[in-house]
This record gives C-alpha cells, sequence and structure tokens, in this order.
C-alpha cells in the first residue's frame, strides 16, 4: 500500500546524478515535489522531466524544489540530464529502496510506476498522483497542489 495524502513521508537521502547526497531533511522547511519515474531516456519519461524543466521556475516560485527519482544510475541521469537540459537533481534510487520507501506500484510487476508526490515543508504529503501514460500532467498536478498550499 502506498503513502497517501496526510502520511508523514520518509526521510530522503540519495545521490543525484552528480554524486550530491540530497536530503530531505536539508530542505530548511521548503516544500518537495519529488517525482518517480520509471526509465531515463523513455518517451513517457522524458515528456515529463522536461514538463517539469519548462515549469522549474513556476514551482520554484510557489516555494518548491523538484527531484525525480528512478532507478537508473548515475552515469544513465547524467546523460538524460545533460540531453534535456534539466535543471533539477536526478536521484539514483538503486534498488528502488525510496521506491519501496514511499510504496509506489509498479504495473503488471514488469515496470516501476510513475508517481508524483507534493511535499510540504514539514515533511507531509499533500498531493499524491500516479498516472503512468500522461507524464506531462505530472507537472500540472504538482503545480496546482502548491497553488491550493497557499505557499
Amino acid at each position: 500500500m502506498g503513502l497517501a495524502a496526510g502520511d508523514r513521508a520518509p526521510l530522503i537521502a540519495l545521490a543525484d546524478q552528480n554524486g550530491v547526497e540530497r536530503r530531505s531533511d536539508q530542505l530548511a522547511g521548503k516544500a518537495l515535489v519529488l517525482f518517480f519515474y520509471p526509465k531515463d531516456d523513455t518517451p513517457g519519461c522524458t515528456a515529463e522531466a522536461c514538463a517539469f524543466r519548462d515549469s522549474y521556475a513556476d514551482l520554484q516560485a510557489l516555494g518548491a524544489d523538484v527531484w525525480g527519482v528512478s532507478g537508473d544510475d548515475a552515469a544513465s541521469h547524467q546523460r538524460f540530464a545533460s540531453r534535456h537540459n534539466l535543471p533539477y537533481p536526478l536521484l539514483v534510487d538503486r534498488g528502488n529502496q525510496l521506491r519501496k520507501a514511499f510504496g509506489v506500484p509498479g504495473v503488471l510487476g514488469l515496470l516501476p510506476g510513475r508517481v508524483t508526490y507534493v511535499i510540504d515543508g514539514d515533511g507531509v504529503i499533500r498531493h499524491v498522483f500516479n498516472n503512468l501514460l500522461d507524464g506531462a500532467a505530472h507537472r500540472n498536478e504538482a503545480r496546482a497542489a502548491l497553488q491550493r498550499m497557499g505557499l
């Protein structure tokens, strides 16, 4: 069973594509848009990542950081971020430990799911959006959730 709105988010402590450890307990009260995606450089994941890229300044203006997460390694994340000019970190979740901690569902037991969490500055999940097929919709959902939070 996945985490839901109102649940406390688990501690996030993973390295990004550049080897920098990203920790949720160091966000100093900022909101976080955390999106789990299946795989670097696949069509749906590229659409999703680029939608977050295109709205990155808007999401920051709403008081949030943006972090992407998949099970791909740092080298794959570096290529993906460079190829698409992604301005936010991509966390390396080898073994899918963070994915499991959040309870992100898979699809048919084969494909990792695509779920976005909007987490407030106190570490409480305020919105969850699960949609495998429409990657770009995740950005719209995150922006609307942040606006409702009134940050």
